[in-house]
This record gives C-alpha cells, structure tokens and sequence, in this order.
C-alpha cells in the first residue's frame, strides 16, 4: 500500500481525490458512502470522476430484492443498487448489496466485516510484483546516535526501505529499525552491516522480526 486518505463527505473532494490517486496508483480502494440514506454521496461522486451517468443496474437490483422481503425494497434502498455506467458489480457474500469497480477503482462499503468479505472475493484479481520481505533488529541507543551511520547505510542499500521507529515504554526506550526489500540477499547482508554498526556504537543489536 503507497498511501491512505481520510476524506470528508464533500462531492468535489472525492471526486478531485478519486481522479488523482486514479491516475497515480495501480488500484484504488474506496470504503464507505454507498448505503441508502442522503449521506451517501460516493457512487455519485465516482460516476462524475469518470464523467459518466449514474444507473440501475438490473443485476444489484435482482439481488436486493433477493435479500428484503416482498415489498420492503423500498427507493431508499435501491440507491444502493444505482452504480456509474459500464461499472462490473463486487459479490457481497454478507448483505447483499454489492460494491463495484469502474477502472482501477475498486468502490467498497464502509462497515468493516462487509467490507472485507468483498476484498475476500476479489483479491485473486489484483496483480501484485515481487513479495516484499522484512527484518527487524531493536537495540538500546537513541535515534540521534544512530542517524548518520544509518543514513549512510541506507544510501548504500538504496534498493531497500530502511525505518526508524523510536519507542518508550515502562521506562525502557531504544528504537526498531526495519529493513524491507524484495531481494532476499541484499536484505540479510545489510541487516548484518547493520548489527555491526550498532555494535561499534555501543548498542546491543536484537533481532526481531523473521522474514516474511
């Protein structure tokens, strides 16, 4: 994941928002927005980004009235059967209502369990590159100590990400530095220059996370 955004429920906002991380990132993921009250403004807003009407889609109304009882499918409801044109309909195995992706745009709702029931369903079709790997080593020294030989480290392993996470708890404070990369080599062997640099400086280097 390169980035997550929290917007509010303001129509040129998402649809500013969804127009340029579309073109910026290879899937976008939008949660929350296209149930049936008034607030619910985001299949709209995902319609006019793509510059396209929002429709009934017959097939999200067939399976809404799958789910409420004769009669209880009422206008408010059926907003969530009301997708951008052209948009392929994401199965909810939970309540129903289906999310939709239109491009690179993958429109999911807000409830968390739903949500994710839909991301189970539609994972297999996401083209992911090389797995990303990660070693952890922890030591007792401050980020200050540490900062001009780590740089130094991460300009010769520029190929991997390196991070610092400081942290204090029970009066005990150190940092974590984790290193992810796709090369399983070049990861351990900066992971060893690393333990060796917190050696020199005095710090007691304890790995952590495996790799994964």
């Amino acid at each position: 994941m390169r980035e997550a955004r929290v917007i509010p429920d303001d129509a040129a906002v998402i649809v500013n928002t969804v127009n340029e991380v579309r073109h910026a990132f290879d899937y976008v993921f939008t949660t929350g927005g296209i149930g049936p009250t008034h607030d619910d403004i985001t299949s709209q807003c995902i319609a006019d980004a793509f510059e396209v009407p929002l429709v009934l889609h017959t097939e999200a109304k067939r399976l809404l009235e799958t789910h409420y009882p004769p009669g209880q499918l009422n206008e408010a409801r059926l907003r969530m059967a009301m997708v951008p044109e052209g948009a392929v309909l994401l199965p909810n195995p939970i309540s129903r209502a289906p999310g939709f992706q239109i491009g690179n745009v993958f429109v999911l709702p807000g409830v968390p369990s739903i949500m994710q029931g839909i991301f189970e369903q539609l994972k297999h079709r996401l083209a992911g590159g090389d797995k990303v790997l990660s070693r952890s080593v922890s030591c007792h020294l401050s980020e200050g100590a540490l900062a001009k030989d780590l740089g130094a480290l991460q300009q010769r392993y520029a190929d991997l990400e390196i991070g610092s996470y400081p942290y204090f708890r029970r009066g005990d404070f150190g940092v974590t530095l984790v290193l992810r990369g796709t090369n399983r080599q070049r990861l351990a062997a900066a992971t060893e220059e690393l333990k060796a640099l917190i050696s020199r400086l005095g710090g007691d280097p304890q790995e952590g996370l495996s790799e994964g």
